[in-house]
């Protein structure tokens, strides 16, 4: 069945999106772990000849502590740059000659490796995820350069990019506590000051196997790859676990204010930052959806408020995957000639107005059908089948919970949308930052 077969026939109006004709399954992911702690999942999809390898390492910038921070974002870069067999620069290119590619991202809580290649190139990627995983090489004039590459990133980084500078501070203020008050990137005097002893510390206490969880998509075996793995990377030897970590950021009691003064900025730029749980918490579909209502598409309530009214030329929103309570972010550029304070205040009215009043069955049925179309375009490719199962996996505790989302969302109710809302949207769980060229 096509989506766009769907959309055209109307159907996502008032019913809830179908699944498509061959839905995937739990029973398709089949897994396996490593005598050293590794776990695979493994997931066999013949629609094309390729395959990817994603790594889930369960190391963000929350493991980090002041003086060190920054690590996990740097070993990201660190991870292509040599090992024992294969030397410096030697993974992108040996890669690339067996037609595969690579990338990687780094957050608060994961550092996540992506490789896609042609199935047939199954064993050389294997032997260069082995090599790096247990030979990395942390060479001093490599680790020099990085260093330099990295600094640039987050000079330039804050330069260009008005949401990173107003987020970064926003999420100081609104941590007191708790790692994911600094910047995944790191804070430069840090970045300058990492010794040789701290990287490889941080390297043999969460590039260890059994901090790890590898998932392989695509045209492969299942036995095969669990050969592969043995060969591969099963010699690797665990380590201890790594440190919990043990802060809990204490109860906000009270909104906090910060600004920021950016010359080049030519209207003022609002972050409105609310306390919400973790991921894997009960709350976690009604606050998606409820921020989806509030700023997705030209139809969502503070479109209509603030870009409509031109108060605002644009509107978004983000909530990142968290272990630990985490932030739902609203962000919005003032239009011309229109002040912070008058652009907040239209913000807090229409936030209130959904507090109090709710939403209407037909937005709530909407967003919900959205969801769930979304949902299954995301597992027609290997890339996000690969992506969704290892999220659920390191997230949810189990990639199982993948195949309950549908029905999360279908069960979800106004009453729902109008609980969250009043339970999470709190003037005193707020932080609220403006970026600007100077205060009103």
């Amino acid at each position: 069945m096509k989506w766009k077969t769907l959309l055209a026939a109307g159907g996502l109006v008032f019913g809830l999106a179908a699944a498509p004709a061959h839905a995937l399954t739990a029973d398709e992911v089949k897994t396996f772990t490593l005598g050293n702690g590794m776990k695979f999942l493994v997931l066999e999809n013949r629609a094309i000849p390729n395959a990817n390898f994603y790594t889930f390492w369960k190391v963000g910038s929350r493991n980090e502590a002041p003086g060190i921070t920054g690590l996990s974002h740097f070993f990201e870069h660190m991870m292509f740059n040599g090992a024992k067999v294969y030397g410096p620069k030697q993974f992108d290119r040996v890669m690339e000659s067996k037609g595969g590619s690579n990338n990687a991202y780094t957050s608060n809580d994961l550092t996540v490796y992506q490789d896609w290649f042609p199935a047939s190139s199954l064993e050389t990627i294997f032997a260069l995820e082995g090599d790096r995983i247990g030979n990395l090489a942390i060479d001093p004039k490599m680790v020099e350069s990085e260093r330099g590459v990295v600094a640039s990133e987050r000079i330039t980084g804050l330069e260009n990019s008005n949401w990173r500078m107003l987020s970064e501070v926003v999420e100081a203020a609104a941590f007191r506590a708790h790692p994911y008050s600094w910047p995944v990137i790191g804070h430069e005097s840090d970045i300058k000051a990492w010794t040789q002893e701290d990287l490889r510390r941080y390297f043999d206490t969460y590039y260890a196997p059994n901090n790890a969880v590898a998932v392989i998509v695509g045209d492969v075996k299942f036995d095969e790859v669990k050969r592969l793995a043995e060969q591969y990377i099963g010699p690797v030897p665990a380590r201890a676990a790594p440190p919990a970590v043990r802060t809990v950021e204490p109860e906000q009691v009270g909104e906090r204010r910060v600004f920021v003064r950016k010359e080049s900025v030519t209207t003022p730029n609002l972050m409105v930052a609310y306390k919400v749980p973790q991921t894997n918490h009960p709350d976690h579909y009604a606050l998606d959806v409820l921020q989806s209502l509030l700023v997705s598409g030209k139809t969502s309530r503070l479109y209509k408020a603030l870009v409509d009214k031109r108060l605002a030329s644009d509107v978004d929103a983000g909530q990142g995957d968290t272990f630990d309570p985490g932030l739902m972010q609203f962000y919005a550029v003032a239009a011309d000639g229109v002040a912070a304070g008058k652009l907040e205040q239209a913000f807090t009215a229409e936030l209130d107005r959904v507090v109090k009043q709710g939403v209407t069955e037909q937005e709530l049925q909407k967003v919900k059908n959205q969801k769930v179309v979304e949902f299954y375009r995301s597992l027609e490719t290997i890339n996000g089948q690969a992506a969704s199962i290892g999220h659920y996996e390191v997230f949810g505790g189990d990639y199982r919970k993948l195949f309950d989302v549908p029905a999360a969302y279908k069960r979800l109710t106004v009453a729902d949308i109008k609980t969250v809302a009043a339970k999470y949207l709190k003037k005193s769980q707020r932080t609220v930052g403006v970026l600007a060229a100077k205060e009103d």
